[in-house]
This record gives structure tokens, sequence and C-alpha cells, in this order.
């Protein structure tokens, strides 16, 4: 079974991002656009430390 993936990439004003991917291959979660690719790197590494700890707020 496949695993979930980051993809960093540059969208179309140069800034690199990235995007959480399923592991069927759906787009769960993007990340904002950063200038540096260590920024983008950085805002992996936040999600993946504060997302197990992240509470949900149901705003319904």
């Amino acid at each position: 079974m496949a695993e979930p993936k980051f993809e960093v990439y540059k969208d179309a004003k140069g800034e690199y991002r990235f995007r959480l991917k399923a592991p069927n291959g759906e787009t769960i979660a993007t990340g904002e656009g950063y200038v540096a690719k260590a920024g983008c790197m950085n805002g992996i590494e936040s999600v993946k430390e504060n997302a197990p700890k992240a509470e949900i707020v149901d705003m319904t």
C-alpha cells in the first residue's frame, strides 16, 4: 500500500508550495506560497509536528 507524501513544487508566481497527498493520490492539504524553498520545508515540518495535536473545531 502506498504512503501519504508531501510534494514540493513552484506555482505560477514562482513561489514554493507543498501539497499533502493521500495514498490514493488525492490532495488532502496545501500550503501557502513561500519565497524560499527552506520556508516551504519548514512549513511541511510544522504540519508534521502540529497536525497530530490539532483540535477539531466544528464551525457548523
